[in-house]
């Protein structure tokens, strides 16, 4: 296995730490897999494989064991002379701390300020603890349904390009479902596409393609933290349990680089102060108060070709010719956008646009950046 690097190893070891989650209090069986990583680290390859098919008798229901048993197994067979034991051993922390890092009952994830309710769905990985969760949009409440293990990019997070090997950060959409026996056995019981690059990654020219949430080879039940050139790969069984609740092109995606979680109460108040600004941003624009209206758009602002300055011509110039405006907006969705250590917002919507000689309705995307004087101002708006 390919040693981790120093940009993602301590992220990856302190996994089991993190606000708002519950680290269950060890099992027996957590006690055991524990022991078997002192082993490791102690370049005992042999007792920690003995310890781990122990274990696997004992405790048939422990997934963890299982899987990592026929891992080890395969991995000492393989390279019987020079086993990467520290690797080896940091995987097994790393899978350990997965295994524990659920949140509380009755927490949301703070990426996610409000999900529209067209969304019936969302799903959301942690990457620096190798976790995918199931959540449910319950009238605006986020229920976890499921959660389990799941692999990354071998160097990483934050693709910027075609071929680092790096799993993105942001927000996506499921775009449709390729079955496993169209595809290589590589690919296991199949794969979920990704819109990367989305158009947040085109705007900051990242580059490459391919990005599915997919299985693993029949021959094995998961693969290593760091080990696919940037998808998301998962066990077979939980990839096939994830199909009921996915609407292609639908379902979003919100792969993290640094999730914690927060209770509804907690985030209400962040919700309620968006929602108040960009009921204003609307209703500026409705009441035709152009100066109040681009008030809300940042000195970096840029649009489909145009800087903030032709934007402002344009819009002025275009507003002096309607006798009224009406803009109403449905479906919206509010994030943390992930990679942006909480200063980058975004907000999408149903625009549903009307004057006295123009009608649209569009999907918008609209990213809020925290100027330097702490005020939100729009800094990016696309329509698709």
């Amino acid at each position: 296995m390919k040693r981790l690097s120093t940009r993602v190893r301590p992220a990856l070891l302190a996994a089991g730490l993190f606000a708002g989650a519950a680290a269950a209090a060890p099992s027996a069986p957590d006690q055991q897999f524990g022991a078997v990583i002192g082993l490791l680290d102690a370049g005992k390859a042999e007792d920690a494989l003995h310890s781990l098919e122990q274990l696997t008798q004992r405790a048939p229901d422990y997934r963890l064991a299982q899987q990592f048993y026929g891992e080890l197994k395969s991995r000492l067979a393989s390279d019987a002379r020079a086993p990467q034991l520290q690797s080896l051993a940091e995987e097994a922390r790393l899978r350990l701390a997965s295994e524990r890092a659920v949140p509380q009952a009755g927490t949301m994830p703070d990426a996610v300020l409000r999900l529209a309710a067209s969304f019936k769905h969302l799903i959301v990985v942690d990457l620096p603890r190798a976790r995918l969760y199931l959540l449910q949009n319950d009238h605006g409440q986020l229920k976890l349904l499921r959660n389990h293990y799941a692999a990354m990019g071998k160097n990483g997070w934050g693709k910027q390009a075609a071929g680092d090997n790096r799993t993105p950060i942001g927000l996506y959409h499921i775009t449709g479902w390729i079955d496993g026996k169209k595809l290589p056995d590589f690919y296991g019981a199949g794969a979920f596409p990704l819109n990367y690059p989305n158009l947040w990654d085109q705007f900051k020219r990242r580059t490459g393609y391919g990005i599915w949430l997919h299985g693993v080879p029949s021959s094995t039940d998961t693969r290593p933290p760091l080990s696919s050139e940037g998808c998301v790969t998962m066990a077979n069984a939980d990839l096939v349990a994830l199909k009921p609740y996915i609407e292609l092109g639908q379902t979003p995606v919100l792969l993290s680089d640094a999730l914690s979680w927060q209770t509804p109460a907690q985030t209400q108040k962040e919700r309620d102060a968006f929602m108040a600004r960009i009921e204003r941003w609307r209703h500026a624009w409705s009441s035709l108060d152009t100066g109040a209206y681009l008030a809300f758009y940042g000195s970096e602002f840029t649009t489909e070709g145009m800087k903030r300055r032709d934007f402002v011509a344009h819009k002025r110039r275009v507003n002096a010719q309607k006798k009224f405006i009406d803009v109403q907006l449905s479906d919206i969705s509010l994030y943390r956008y992930p990679g942006s250590d909480g200063e980058l917002m975004l907000a999408e919507f149903t625009q549903h646009y009307r004057s006295d000689n123009f009608r649209m309705e569009s999907r918008k995307q609209q990213f809020w950046k925290r100027e330097a004087d702490g005020q939100w101002k729009i800094f990016r708006e696309e329509s698709r």
